[in-house]
């Protein structure tokens, strides 16, 4: 009987738990006007449990990568992507690359290309 009250017990907590935890990312980007997307210094960084501990580590990668106006692009809780042209720049977040590249073009506008993009699973 104890047996099958320890199955039961592991089952429902096993239901009950998370299926699976993000981690937050972030993305730090020097990204000054006139710049191409291929000109656009960046660092990303993933497997944070807040938000704040993402972004100051982003940005200290940037930074240390040589980057002198870093600043955050993008944090997220599970995909992220950063877009740029020469006139301007957008960010989007999403359940795959692909959505979240598609939000970050369609939040730049036209001609904008995608920087970088990084899911965090």
């Amino acid at each position: 009987m104890l047996k099958i009250k320890s199955l039961v017990a592991a089952t429902i907590i096993s239901l009950i738990a998370p299926i699976s935890a993000f981690a937050i990312g972030a993305i730090a980007v020097d990204d000054a006007d006139g710049d191409s997307a291929s000109d656009v210094g960046y660092n990303v960084v993933g497997g944070f449990d807040s938000e704040s501990s993402a972004k100051n580590a982003a940005l200290k990668a940037c930074r240390d990568a040589g980057n002198k106006n870093c600043k955050i692009g993008v944090w997220y809780k599970r995909c992220g992507a950063y877009a740029s042209s020469k006139e301007a720049n957008g960010w989007g977040t999403g359940g795959t690359k692909a959505e979240a590249s598609q939000n970050a073009l369609d939040g730049c506008g036209g001609g904008c290309k995608i920087v970088v993009a990084d899911c965090e699973e």
